[in-house]
């Protein structure tokens, strides 16, 4: 790590703690030539292998904004996204794979978007797993069915004293 005022390539790590959510690491960093401190934050990467082979790094915003054509016109906050992607990314990351395929973040989104909207759900269900026609749907729609009737089940009857 060079100093940020000096420029010398080295430097020596005299405090370490993790940041906010527990995904980074804040280190406090001392340069031994000008004995000024400074403040690093490091995080471990995560890159998108892409269709075509070509990787990038992993990106909340565009997972938020592939979602958020999905839920259109469906009552569901910016903070629910935010907060969807920031599932969808300890998913992936949960892993402990470095390099994720295309494919798997729109499998990790599938899960929560579920369960934040059915109905946002089927449209990017359709999408993203190639609906060709009306079964396709009917057979998604009757999973979530069953989905709900199991959920409502296992909940039990309603306390109404």
């Amino acid at each position: 790590m060079h100093c940020p005022f000096c420029r010398h390539a080295d430097s020596r790590v005299v405090d370490s703690r993790t940041a906010d959510d527990g995904s980074s690491i804040r280190r406090r960093r001392q340069c031994p030539s000008c004995q000024r401190r400074f403040t690093t934050i490091e995080t471990a990467s995560l890159s998108v292998v892409k269709r075509s082979g070509a990787t990038e790094p992993f990106s909340r915003d565009k997972v938020v904004s592939g979602v958020r054509k999905a839920c259109q016109g469906r009552p569901v906050s910016a903070d629910d996204l935010a907060l969807l992607a920031q599932r969808v990314e300890e998913t992936l990351r949960g892993s402990g794979s470095a390099e994720i395929d295309a494919y798997e973040i729109g499998l990790a989104i599938l899960g929560p978007l579920r369960e934040l909207d059915e109905v946002a759900y089927l449209r990017f269900a359709s999408v993203y797993q190639s609906f060709d026609s009306l079964d396709d749907f009917d057979a998604a729609i009757t999973s979530l069915r069953m989905e709900r009737a199991e959920r409502e089940a296992s909940a039990g009857p309603a306390d109404t004293s």
